[in-house]
């Protein structure tokens, strides 16, 4: 069985494995943000605004259960039929669950159905996105000359930051153009809408590119896998979760930063809305900063001593939340969700090359996806409802040790995917 190719410019794989992370992410953050604003209050009106907190971000973490399902799903496919066809669908999945989440009626209408439903609706979003992240960055690096692998790896790594931006600067100008009593009643619905057309636009990018060049080479010399899955069990589950806890930085420090802060900052600092999300707007530049600057430095440097550099000053940013997000000043929390935004990008970007590297062509998508997910239930999944419940018992020294933690355990595991490295002497990504 054979693919043909045709010869795609640089250009277009990087507009079609960017386009659908971008999406992607902006989905998923509209809920992140939805959640801290008004979830709570539209689908569990009758408790406190405390435990309306704590439901919306059990929601939150819903999906980041699923992704992992989401991941070997596509991946099983993905490995099997090809990357194109199963980016299309995870982006269509996605794209329908967030959608339908924007027309579902709140509890004053469907009573207990309506969390059900939202539920089930968030099940949907952490599986189409646990297969996303897997074929975009196979969709780059898999196009990627040697030595070029992390910078091409970078284009799906700055979906995240332009996804974010837009769902931020969405929420920024509801709460600039809408009541308080518009927009909790509708308003917060529409950038939920607009996915909708954000979803055919990268279906159509993403349906005009052929299959990546490795993985018709691999179909010209034997046939795929009949069970990715069990191979990668048997033979890569040390990889996966090394990958997996690699990964934890990135989430902690990203949805402690936007989600857990935002809901602090908002309820407890009395922050204005608009005044916060014009803050993250300004904090995610420095992400997006960090994405292309972390990327060429681990071309050139190496993957492990960005990530080691990266994760440590992290572990050091941990002690610095209590006293600057406490402050009350505009400038010392900005500056705070800058750092923490800057090194979510400087541990994100390396990423999108480390990860397939720790994995063969044949059983690649599947353990890059479920690393990469894995990470996300270990590192975000709980990550706003840990810290709410931290900051209620102990402060915010809590949550600031809780991101160090987080911020040492990736540390540890870079470190020893480092040293594996060191001892193979290889890198399975070279193997074809």
């Amino acid at each position: 069985m054979t693919t043909k190719n045709t010869a795609p410019s640089i250009a277009h794989i990087a507009f079609a494995s960017f386009i659908g992370t971008a999406i992607e992410f902006y989905d998923f953050y509209i809920y992140a943000t939805a959640s801290a604003l008004v979830i709570g209050r539209v689908f569990f009106p009758q408790s406190d605004p405390a435990v309306q907190a704590l439901s919306a971000f059990m929601t939150f973490g819903i999906a980041f259960l699923a992704r992992p399902l989401g991941a070997l799903l596509f991946g099983h496919f993905g490995d099997r039929i090809g990357r194109k066809a199963t980016l299309a669908a995870s982006l269509l999945l996605m794209g329908l669950s967030t959608l339908l989440i924007g027309c579902l009626p709140g509890y004053d209408t469907l009573g207990t159905w309506a969390p059900i439903a939202l539920c089930l609706l968030r099940l949907g979003q952490g599986l189409g996105l646990g297969g996303e992240w897997g074929g975009a960055v196979l969709l780059a690096t898999e196009y990627a000359p040697v030595g070029r692998r992390a910078w091409y790896g970078m284009f799906p790594q700055l979906g995240p930051s332009v996804g974010f931006l837009l769902a931020t600067l969405s929420f920024w100008l509801l709460a600039v153009g809408l009541s308080d009593a518009d927009f909790q009643d509708w308003g917060w619905r529409l950038p939920f809408l607009a996915s909708g057309f954000l979803v055919a636009v990268g279906l159509y990018v993403r349906m005009k590119l052929a299959e990546t060049p490795e993985f018709s080479a691999l179909l010209e010399r034997e046939p795929p896998l009949k069970m990715p899955l069990t191979v990668l069990l048997r033979q890569h589950l040390r990889a996966v979760l090394l990958g997996a806890l690699a990964m934890v930085v990135c989430y902690t420090l990203f949805y402690t930063a936007t989600v857990f802060c935002l809901s602090y900052g908002t309820n407890t600092l009395s922050i204005p809305r608009q005044q916060f999300l014009g803050m993250l707007c300004v904090a995610i530049v420095f992400m997006a900063l960090a994405t292309p600057l972390s990327a060429w430095a681990s071309d050139r440097f190496g993957r492990s001593p960005v990530l080691l550099i990266s994760s440590f000053v992290a572990v050091l940013a941990g002690f610095t939340l209590a006293p600057m997000l406490s402050s009350g000043s505009m400038l010392q929390i900005t500056l705070f969700l800058s750092l923490s935004l800057f090194l979510m990008g400087a541990t994100f970007a390396p990423m999108g090359a480390l990860l397939p590297e720790l994995f063969p062509v044949a059983v690649r998508y599947t353990g890059a996806g479920a690393a990469y997910n894995l990470g996300g239930i270990l590192g975000a999944s709980c990550a706003p409802y840990i810290s709410q419940l931290l900051a209620n018992q102990g402060g915010l020294a809590w949550v600031g040790g809780y991101v160090s933690v987080a911020a040492a355990i990736s540390f540890l595991a870079v470190w020893r995917i480092g040293e594996t490295r060191a001892q193979s002497m290889s890198e399975c990504y070279d193997v074809r």
